[in-house]
């Protein structure tokens, strides 16, 4: 199993998203337990997943903060028209 990109991650919806954080998480733990017991095969699949469980997270940590940035900017301007005004 090639890494995933992280376009994959974008074209995901919100609950997709979701889903799939807590599948690869517990895909994880699954690895960990397998790595434990020394039944672990596919070593790279762990390094995979976690690249991935990353990259979920980076996703959803951007969406987060998209709707922030937008009043930011549009408080920056009022601002600055404000400034002129009482010059």
């Amino acid at each position: 199993m090639p890494l995933s990109k992280i376009a994959d991650a974008r074209r995901l919806s919100d609950e997709e998203l979701a889903s799939e954080i807590v599948a690869a998480k517990r895909q994880l733990f699954q690895f960990r337990f397998q790595r434990a017991t020394q039944a672990f095969e596919k070593t790279h699949e762990f390094k995979h997943t976690r690249h991935w469980i990353a990259q979920l997270l980076t996703v959803e940590r951007e969406r987060q903060l998209a709707p922030t940035e937008e009043p930011v900017s549009a408080t920056a301007t009022t601002s600055t028209a404000t400034t002129e005004a009482e010059e």
